[in-house]
């Protein structure tokens, strides 16, 4: 079968190395004679794995011991609930920024447990941009600050991390965590659903300071609870365990490729060619303000909107699969994480010029 790139926005294309490893260790892991699918999640074999994973992604990330870093199952869409649960600790507001799809998600979710004030909206603008924050409102009677740092769906991204006044920060880093270094002092609570950039569907990294945890309500179930959590090693109930592995395997590769900092070279590199082949060309367009263009999720789409099926079709022929865009937003998404190589966009780039030729 001929090599394709995948651009899928998640489940999404996974390091090719990362694959074989796991191929190579499916019948035996390290000499155990056992897949890690069948290992007891408490006994040596996987608690070692674990502990790897774990050490591999607070080095990846600079964790201090000041954070707890857990591997939960239920999604980020399970944080939708588990954040206004373990942190509004008797208040009865949460601030929220509103900037695309994910964010109106975690938004309807938290109303079932608290006041939500909305600081900042860009739905007016089909969440084609972020408001400047000076003209945010006043939040300062707020539990914490959740906001998307990127909006998977419309390709919308943060230049920068929002200031709270020392109000808990909390962030959904599904579609961009590991893609380049960040500050973990800033903020209180960050997770993560797996799919995009940490390995396969089922496991969720949440990273909390520790002093946030263990004041939940008291309706709070076990299983929502960060402290349940926390003291169960992860592992109240049967973890993930290979999607756990797989993630482990993930961060030994992004050490491999020179740490988030070499990461963050080879996106801005991607990111900027795709984005210039667009600029550049009046037969494509990205909607989205120049200052907030996502580096892992790029949006576009053609002059003319009757090609779409044919372009996608052309595009497949070509081994370039997946990038037909959000059915809220139409055109074409190409997803570019960090497993996405160089020459996958480069192959994008060539056949987006070769149909234009044709097409235009």
């Amino acid at each position: 079968m001929s090599a394709i790139y995948n651009f899928s926005a998640g489940p999404a294309t996974l390091p090719t190395e990362v694959l074989q490893q796991a191929k190579d260790e499916m019948l035996d892991w390290n000499g155990s004679g056992m897949c890690v699918m069948e290992m007891s999640h408490r006994g040596k074999e996987f608690v070692s794995i674990a502990e790897q994973a774990e050490a591999d992604l607070r080095e990846l990330m600079s964790i201090s011991n000041d954070y707890a870093v857990l591997f939960l199952q239920g999604g980020a869409s399970s944080q939708f609930a588990m954040v206004p649960l373990n942190l509004l600790n008797g208040k009865s507001s949460a601030a929220y920024t509103n900037t695309g799809q994910w964010s109106k998600k975690a938004i309807a979710e938290a109303k079932r447990y608290c006041d939500v004030n909305v600081v900042a909206n860009s739905e007016a603008e089909n969440f084609s941009t972020i408001p400047d924050e000076s003209s945010w409102a006043d939040f300062k009677d707020a539990a914490y600050l959740h906001y998307t740092p990127n909006e998977t769906i419309g390709g919308l991204e943060f230049a920068s991390i929002p200031e709270t006044g020392g109000i808990p920060l909390v962030a959904d880093m599904s579609s961009t965590i590991l893609s380049k270094p960040i500050d973990i002092s800033r903020f209180g609570i960050i997770y993560a659903g797996a799919q995009k950039n940490i390995g396969p569907a089922g496991i969720t990294v949440v990273i909390a300071k520790k002093d946030l945890i263990g004041n939940a309500c008291k309706e709070t179930p076990a299983m929502l609870n960060y402290q349940t959590q926390l003291k169960g090693g992860s592992m109240y109930n049967t973890p993930p365990t290979y999607s756990w592995y797989i993630a482990g395997l993930v961060f030994q590769w992004l050490k491999k490729q020179g740490g988030l900092s070499g990461m963050a070279e080879i996106n801005q590199r991607k990111a900027g060619k795709l984005y210039d082949a667009i600029d550049q060309s009046s037969f494509y367009n990205n909607p989205v303000d120049k200052r907030y263009r996502s580096l892992m999720n790029v949006p576009f789409t053609l002059a003319n909107a009757d090609l779409d099926a044919t372009f996608l079709s052309m595009a497949s022929e070509r081994g370039l699969k997946t990038l037909k865009g959000h059915r809220s937003v139409g055109g074409m998404r190409a997803s570019i994480y960090n497993a996405m190589p160089e020459a996958g966009v480069d192959a994008l780039i060539n056949f987006m010029e070769d149909f234009e030729k044709e097409k235009a």
